[in-house]
């Protein structure tokens, strides 16, 4: 369990770095992904529980509204655990899209949320983490299955 920890700290302090300006519209939403990654390999234990309570942790970070990226999260999770069967069988480049269409739903929540309680508009830029992702999906997902089997987690 320990591991699976470390995994979304990990996932935070990525989020966290600070980057220019210009490559903020490029960091993907590593938090999202290794709770999708988490979901696929123990979706009887990361679940929508989780996505609540780490979606809850990135309101609180971001001092936004509270329960905006839980609500987000908690989709993704349940997206995930509902079809993790199909999506690991899947070859990587199948995955990649899953993965990108899961963003793009939870983006969506979350932009969805943000657009009813402020006067916000988005444009492509908000949409391009999502493709970010799928391009960086299959190397997250050897890394991170590769910890998985190396700390003997089933």
């Amino acid at each position: 369990m320990i591991t699976i920890i470390l995994t979304f700290v990990a996932a935070f302090i990525l989020t966290l770095i600070p980057l220019p300006a210009w490559a903020n519209a490029y960091r993907p939403d590593w938090i999202a992904m290794v709770l999708i990654y988490w979901c696929l390999a123990l979706p009887q234990r990361i679940n929508l529980t989780t996505g609540f309570f780490v979606g809850l942790l990135i309101d609180v970070m971001r001092a936004e509204l509270l329960g905006i990226h839980a609500l987000g999260l908690v989709t993704v999770a349940f997206l995930t655990n509902r079809s993790h069967l199909r999506i690991r069988m899947f070859p990587w480049w199948q995955q990649a899209a899953s993965v990108f269409l899961l963003l793009l739903a939870y983006r969506g929540i979350v932009g969805w949320v943000r657009s009813l309680i402020t006067d916000v508009h988005f444009d492509y830029r908000y949409w391009l983490p999502c493709v970010i992702a799928m391009l960086v999906w299959p190397w997250l997902f050897v890394l991170l299955r590769d910890l998985r089997r190396y700390a003997k987690i089933h």
